[in-house]
């Protein structure tokens, strides 16, 4: 079998489309339909349905494309692997990373790492959903615990933890009476707090008097004084420093781990390594303080 030809059919199956495929790689609409007609020959099966406007796998189509994707891809990463060797990171570095944390820290990130491997043409897509990281042609994923998934393995580069504040002036109510609060999506009735003996727990009522859709907004709003919010600790560790927010509890709920994860069955390729690396020296012990940091300016 022709791997040229079974590519081309990958990148035609992958977009949907000849004139897609076409744009998506910079090659020219006729080589792709001729190689796919070749290969289509060679097999002997049509994998594809042409229609006036629409392309439809056929049952074939489907079935090869659904064995031989995720190979052609660890071919291509294992050739890239070997190339560059030990040779300084080179190519394009595509990374999926959670919306709050590319607003937070990926441009300092990215620009930290681009001045460095100047070679590495780096992409960072921002988006909350999970993503088919061979599919979708991404080296690389940061997600805020992720669901486990054997198709993919990583590490760890920062823990994180949930904290209820409130601007000095919104007083903190009575047991039993709720407080004002500032909550992210519908809801919140009562947050579990850890007790400052760290036994037990409590529980605080809540009034939502504004509900927001990001912690941004949230915290936002918080330092405005509308009432207190539930929020990761780095987004309010200077607030809570310099006295403008004050501590309300820690939330009675497990720490947020950020992961960075990467497809299980290909080589650690340099560029991706270097990136960990990077992560790593960034957040070297990984903590709340050291994601403030980050946030503020500092590395």
């Amino acid at each position: 079998m022709d791997l040229l030809a079974l590519a081309d059919f990958n990148l035609v199956a992958r977009h949907g489309g000849f004139g897609r495929a076409a744009r998506a790689s910079g090659r020219p609409k006729a080589t792709l339909s001729r190689r796919v007609a070749e290969l289509e020959a060679g097999l002997g099966l049509r994998l594809l349905e042409r229609g006036a406007r629409t392309l439809k796998l056929t049952q074939e189509g489907l079935a090869l494309h659904e064995r031989t994707r995720v190979l052609l891809a660890e071919i291509d990463a294992t050739a890239e692997a070997i190339a560059s060797g030990a040779d300084r990171p080179r190519g394009r570095l595509r990374i999926s990373a959670p919306l709050l944390f590319s607003q937070l820290a990926m441009g300092k990130l990215a620009a930290g790492f681009a001045l460095r491997y100047p070679d590495v043409k780096l992409e960072i897509t921002t988006e909350d959903r999970s993503v088919d990281m061979v599919e979708e042609g991404y080296d690389l994923a940061i997600r805020v615990d992720p669901d486990p998934d054997e198709q993919l393995v990583g590490r760890i580069f920062l823990r994180d933890r949930l904290v209820v504040v409130a601007d000095p002036g919104v007083a903190r109510p009575r047991e039993g009476k709720p407080a004002p609060a500032v909550v992210r999506g519908a809801g919140d009735s009562a947050w579990k707090l850890l007790p400052d003996t760290g036994t037990g727990t409590t529980c605080m009522m809540v009034d939502p008097v504004l509900t927001l859709s990001s912690l941004i907004m949230v915290r936002d709003a918080v330092r405005a004084g509308v009432g207190a919010g539930r929020l990761p600790l780095s987004l309010v560790s200077h607030d809570l420093a310099a006295g403008t927010l004050v501590h309300w509890g820690d939330v009675d709920a497990p720490e947020v781990a950020l992961w960075a994860l990467y497809p299980s069955r290909r080589l650690l390729g340099a560029r991706v390594s270097a990136f960990l690396d990077y992560l790593k020296e960034a957040f070297p012990k990984g903590t709340p303080d050291e994601l403030a940091a980050c946030i503020a300016g500092g590395r």
